[in-house]
């Protein structure tokens, strides 16, 4: 007879950076996007004395995103983090964790973790299946941040991070409708030439997506998005142009007096052996700049079309 068990998965990974900077990325879920493959978007949704409840959502496959609620206490300066799942989901009856990131004694560190879960109906099958994901996704997390910490330095000099604002006096619903529909982008924006949308559930879409930059330069890129309530629209391509090793964004609403703010925000990162793609002899500053002309140049435009449209009522 099956009884209803916990099961753990414990792992660990030697990493050669200082305990502080290890913590730092541990706990640095919202950048977790721009360095981990499957996460997209972490969003704390309520702050207390028993932690942060932290909203997360996973690529799990090419056309499914998973979310899940999550009790993040952190304690020991950083260097201890306590995670419980609010409310499990299905199939678990209780998920938590237990993250540690203890000095090596030689300038290094090392993170320990334990992944504990009960399933809500005893099943042995989907009991060593989960072991087996838990196992998987624990070891790439692993290595993200160990990566992420080991390569603070050269992550600085490669990462491009922006936000692009402007005032629309149009209604909210109408701007975040324009972003939203992006499956009539080819029709509505210039550098769009063709776009296929996937769309498994109404606030997550992935799309292939083809451009054309004013330079000349063409990509085919595939990208999913969150999308919250008409406030936030956020995007990670999953396959990024090769001049990029990870791109990420969002489309935010913040409501003013007089109207809102409409924001594009990206943060790319230049990959370096793309770097040749971009003309002979690009160096790092010049990919830099040149990834900051043509993003900032694409979502412009996008926001004064997004302006337009929803100010078009008001026949200004």
């Amino acid at each position: 007879m099956l009884t209803v068990d916990t099961q753990v998965v414990e792992d660990r990974c030697a990493v050669g950076a200082p305990a502080p900077d290890v913590a730092q990325v541990l706990n640095d879920v919202a950048g977790w996007p721009q360095l981990h493959r499957p996460a997209v978007h972490a969003e704390v949704r309520a702050r207390g004395e028993d932690g942060d409840l932290v909203q997360h959502w996973w690529v799990t496959s090419r056309t499914t995103v998973r979310s899940w609620l999550e009790r993040r206490t952190v304690s020991d300066g950083g260097r201890r983090v306590d995670v419980v799942h609010e409310p499990a989901a299905a199939p678990f009856a209780d998920v938590r964790q237990q993250w540690t990131v203890e000095d090596d004694g030689a300038g290094g560190s090392v993170i320990r973790v334990r992944h504990q879960f009960t399933l809500a109906r005893p099943d042995r099958a989907e009991a060593a299946r989960q072991l087996e994901l838990a196992r998987a996704e624990l070891a790439e997390l692993l290595a993200s941040i160990r990566y992420a910490a080991e390569h603070r330095a050269e992550l600085a000099d490669l990462v491009v991070a922006f936000e692009d604002p402007l005032y629309v006096a149009g209604p909210v619903e109408k701007a975040y409708t324009y972003l939203y529909e992006a499956d009539k982008w080819p029709e509505r924006i210039p550098h769009v030439v063709g776009l296929k949308l996937e769309q498994p559930s109404p606030d997550v879409q992935f799309f292939d997506m083809d451009t054309k930059s004013a330079d000349g330069s063409a990509h085919t890129t595939r990208s999913v998005r969150i999308c919250l309530d008409n406030y936030k629209i956020v995007y990670k391509q999953t396959q990024p142009p090769k001049t990029m090793t990870a791109h990420t964004g969002h489309w935010l609403i913040t409501p003013t007096r007089e109207g809102f703010i409409l924001s594009a925000r990206h943060t790319a990162t230049v990959r370096p052996e793309g770097m040749h793609l971009l003309g002979e002899g690009t160096t790092v500053e010049s990919a830099r700049r040149y990834l900051r002309r043509v993003l900032s140049a694409n979502s412009m435009g996008n926001l004064r079309l997004a302006k337009a449209y929803a100010e078009e009522e008001l026949g200004w």
